[in-house]
């Protein structure tokens, strides 16, 4: 995989010390990812500890008559088998909404769903005492249709719809000279991370128990495990182990409550470890979708209206999935002007599996409609694709769909320039042959091998939204170290889920504080709040307390060399004392001491509180400023198709993004490449399969993710326009790269094919079946 990056002409803040903010400096981390070192959580090991084993619902639908332990208890070496019945607190637990129980009484609601719990000396004696258990089901029907489901009777108490959002913007009755119409649909995408579920509770002497958890939001995760098990949250503590990525999957609990109460009920530390099958079972994907759009435009190419029903399949229970009906229904007409917005955003509750957050939230499913919708606009009016796209890009100052005005940066005409100014991939004809469509199976004939080309362009919010009081906290602490040199300990509950928060931590003292040394404690509870490492949020939310902490350091420190050596610093003087560089100088005066000087053996530490901007709720039209900022991205895509197989091999993904400000060139190239590849796997392979209710290819062997075979040329420029009020004018990266990438795909494999293709992902008899037959490709 090769990948060529251009960056903008922000300017670079250098000093005496490397590795700041807009640097590439070197993960910490890295090396030990690398060199097989580095523990993650799966690796954790405890004296006297015990294995934990979920038992799992094989039925996606069934009424419970009875649960008998008895002959899993009698087995040797089981401690513990806990069931419902054993939970001392909340029965249930949710990110958003406490509708999932804990362990299954009178009901199971999807395959997969958690019946019971073991404790025992081994793992495979664990296993066994599962298969021990006897659970007598009475099997119902499932209730499978997310369309059925809105008016279907309801399957939990709490009803089938879990949120549906209704926005109307401008003229509800306007048309236009051209109107395109289209229904599109998008299959259950997995995480795919590599590290499976895993953990270890450890019980302490006064009924309190430590976590060590891979997950993305340690306090969450600890006030849900807290109440299941009727304890205050101060005895549930929570450190974040090893996480072998997260992609979403980790924002839900999944194994959290089950190992601490076994630990608690033993009184000896548990683990529990996930199969890859049981992974598949034990976490949220992303939600399927069912889209349908219609577009009115002018005979000039001006956007006159967007129509559009959206129905996402939560599953089972609602996780968060409220939020994401919210971002798919206020990003449904993507990054154009529309002046006129009819949308119905529904998200419900079904059998299937639950489904919550995963990489984009909501906007993938939307920009698959809406971009298949603008090349579906451009081909009515006879005109490209992409001046369609420039003709309507948003900029700042205009309204969206929510009548939220962008305030902030929003270069979309840029990023659609960016990507197009890459330069094409060669003609097939020079390929050798393992490079066409098929690879090493040496299928395909040059003759059938069709080139494509497509574009997409997606967007969506940075942080929380519509009310949310998101807001992130971080201690540094700034000391002399035992080689005499200043040393600063960043203390954050953040987690560092792969995305490159540890650097960033560290660039950012580095620039604050001018400190080639800095130090990072392991993420737990006994900090405030981060906030979850999801939403592309991290950089500007735990960046920002970081900086504030680094500030308020600066502060005492200066007060306290201002008080030593008689420098007034009050009202209109204050700035006259600064930390330059690792100095402490009087801009008019020749003071000038170190750090470890101006420190003379006392540490200065500082906890800040960072928060954005507050946003607002939606009212009942859809309408307000429910988004601090937004992000936006471009991709296009080359293929070749062989037509008569129908296999597909991605050539080339080129992007341009808007990140506000590189911080960490080399770690933004990363993540935009990470995301491609998702999304190119949504489009033409991934799919959690599912038959009446039952997941069909738990594993890596039958559920397909690109491997580096796949994966496509990356060419990634970075467009870089600092977003005000944003922590060094940086915006999140890790999302936007997964939103239009499968779109773009899917417009090049309908420009090879001329098929319409309504359905991710592609697979090979969409195209094979379909060529020469007149049918569309679904």
């Amino acid at each position: 995989m090769r990948s060529s990056t251009g960056t903008g002409t922000v300017p670079r803040e250098r000093g005496r010390v490397t590795g700041g903010v807009g640097d590439s400096a070197r993960r910490p981390d890295g090396a030990p990812k690398v060199d097989g070192s580095f523990a993650f959580s799966s690796d954790l090991w405890a004296d006297d500890m015990l294995w934990g084993r979920t038992l799992r619902s094989p039925h996606p639908s069934a009424r419970i008559r009875s649960v008998d332990v008895e002959r899993a208890r009698r087995i040797d070496g089981v401690v513990a088998v806990v069931t419902a019945d054993d939970v001392p607190g909340s029965p249930c637990f949710g990110l958003e909404h406490r509708d999932q129980p804990v362990f299954a009484h009178d009901v199971v609601r999807f395959h997969g769903e958690p019946v019971a719990a073991v404790a025992a000396v081994h793992p495979e004696i664990a296993a066994r005492a599962c298969e021990a258990i006897e659970v007598d089901y009475a099997e119902l029907d499932p209730l499978l249709d997310p369309e059925a489901a809105i008016d279907a009777d309801p399957i939990h108490p709490d009803g089938n719809v879990v949120r549906h959002l209704r926005i109307r913007h401008g003229d509800v009755d306007a048309g236009g000279d051209v109107t395109v119409e289209g229904t599109y649909e998008l299959g259950m995408q997995d995480q795919a991370f590599m590290g499976p579920e895993s953990g270890l509770a450890i019980p302490d002497d006064a009924g309190g128990v430590d976590l060590y958890i891979s997950t993305q939001w340690l306090h969450v995760d600890r006030d849900q495990v807290a109440a299941c098990l009727g304890l205050p949250t101060e005895q549930v503590r929570l450190t974040l182990s090893g996480v072998g990525g997260a992609f979403g999957a980790r924002e839900d609990v999944s194994l959290q409550v089950h190992v601490c109460l076994l630990a608690l009920r033993t009184g000896r530390p548990v683990k529990m470890l996930y199969s890859r099958e049981e992974s598949f079972l034990g976490h949220v994907h992303r939600h399927p979708g069912r889209l349908w759009y219609r577009h009115h435009a002018t005979a000039d190419g001006d956007l006159v209206k967007v129509e559009a029903r959206i129905v996402l399949d939560g599953g089972a229970y609602a996780s968060s999935s409220s939020a994401v009906i919210a971002n798919a229904s206020c990003f449904a007409a993507g990054p154009y002007r529309m002046p006129n917005a009819t949308v119905d955003g529904y998200v419900v509750r079904t059998n299937n599996p639950p489904c919550g957050a995963m990489r984009g939230f909501g906007a993938v499913q939307a920009c698959f409609g809406y971009e298949a919708q603008m090349d579906k606009l451009a081909a009515a009016l006879g005109v490209d694709p992409v001046e369609l796209r420039l003709r309507n890009a948003l900029a700042p100052g205009d309204s969206l769909i929510t009548g939220q005005v962008i305030r902030g940066t929003a270069p979309v005409r840029e990023v659609i320039e960016a990507a197009r100014a890459h330069p094409l991939p060669p003609d097939p004809d020079g390929r050798p042959e393992v490079l066409l469509p098929g690879g090493t199976g040496l299928t395909a004939s040059r003759g059938d091998v069709r080139r494509g080309v497509g574009f997409a362009v997606g967007f969506k919010n940075v942080a929380y939204s519509e009310g949310f009081d998101d807001y992130a906290t971080a201690s540094v602490r700034l000391e002399e170290g035992v080689d005499g040199e200043p040393v600063a300990t960043v203390h954050s509950a953040a987690a560092e889920v792969g995305q490159g928060l540890v650097t960033l931590a560290q660039q950012v003292v580095r620039t604050e504080l001018g400190v080639e040394r800095v130090i990072l404690r392991p993420a737990d509870t006994s900090i405030g709040s981060a906030g979850s490492s999801s939403a592309s949020r991290q950089a500007w939310m735990t960046g920002g307390a970081v900086q504030a902490a680094c500030n308020a350091v600066k502060e005492t420190l200066l007060r306290r060399v201002a008080g030593a050596h008689g420098v007034d610093v009050e009202g209109a003087r204050r700035q006259l004392l600064v930390v330059r560089d690792g100095w402490v100088t009087h801009v008019e005066g020749d003071l000038r001491l170190s750090l470890v000087e101006a420190l003379d053996g006392r540490p200065v530490e500082q906890v800040s509180v960072y928060r954005h901007a507050p946003t607002t709720p939606l009212d009942p039209d859809g309408q307000g400023d429910a988004h601090v900022a937004f992000v936006f991205a471009a991709h296009r895509a080359v293929v070749d198709v062989d037509q008569e197989l129908g296999l597909i091999r991605v050539l080339q993904v080129a992007t341009g993004q808007d990140v506000g400000r590189a911080l960490n060139p080399v770690q933004v190239t990363g993540q935009i490449e990470g995301g491609i590849a998702q999304g190119v796997g949504l489009a033409v392979m991934e799919e959690v399969v599912m038959d009446d209710g039952r997941v069909r290819n738990a594993s890596f062997v039958d559920y397909l993710i690109p491997t580096a075979l796949d994966m496509p040329e990356v060419a990634a420029t970075l467009v870089e326009q600092p977003e005000p009020g944003a922590p060094f004018g940086a915006k999140g990266v890790g999302e936007p790269p997964t939103i239009s990438s499968t779109a773009a795909v899917v417009a090049a494999v309908r420009d090879a094919t001329g098929l319409e293709l309504r359905r991710v992902p592609i697979r090979p008899e969409h195209i094979a079946l379909a060529a020469g037959s007149g049918a569309d490709g679904t």
